[in-house]
């Protein structure tokens, strides 16, 4: 099932379920398997409560470096900054995730890299940085291009292209 409904068009956050993502975090409890502590991570996140969600992302990571793979790692580490994200930690966020897509574009792991560019993206948006948002989110959709997904799998990358596109035009009639 897909807890996002879309994507707002002005913020780039997702638009969720709302109902279905608390029944989602109840249903998940005090659960501690790292896919468990993802999807904490991201449901508070998406509820609007990222300083409970930053206590359960930290601790994703830990359970990522201790028994998880190396995508593991990074999957939590994006995530990790996208709390950051939300908490306007923009410099601590940007740091993490240039360190991820790094580490991903290192490894040729092409569609890691290109979530950590979309959400660094998304930190740089977040920050007024539109020239960098673009930047990022243009690399990201070669990327996903590069890789063959499918169209609509593009959609949320698109759309924050042309979001940024008419934040940037606004500034420059401003």
């Amino acid at each position: 099932m897909s807890y996002i409904k879309g994507w707002d068009a002005k913020t780039l956050r997702e638009v969720v379920d709302v109902r279905a993502c608390r029944e989602r975090l109840d249903e998940i409890g005090e659960q501690r398997s790292l896919p468990a502590l993802l999807e904490r991570v991201w449901l508070l996140k998406v509820l609007g409560r990222p300083e409970d969600a930053l206590v359960i992302s930290e601790e994703s990571v830990r359970v990522a470096r201790m028994g998880g793979t190396r995508k593991d790692l990074l999957r939590a580490r994006i995530l990790h900054a996208s709390v950051n994200q939300r908490l306007g930690a923009f410099e601590a966020a940007l740091h993490e995730l240039t360190t991820c897509a790094a580490e991903a574009e290192g490894q040729g792991w092409g569609s890691i890299a290109a979530f950590a560019l979309q959400h660094r993206g998304r930190v740089h948006f977040d920050a007024g940085d539109y020239d960098e948002a673009r930047s990022d989110f243009k690399q990201a959709l070669f990327m996903r291009q590069e890789l063959g997904v499918p169209d609509d799998q593009l959609e949320s990358t698109i759309l924050a292209i042309d979001t940024v596109d008419r934040h940037r035009a606004a500034v420059a009639i401003a």
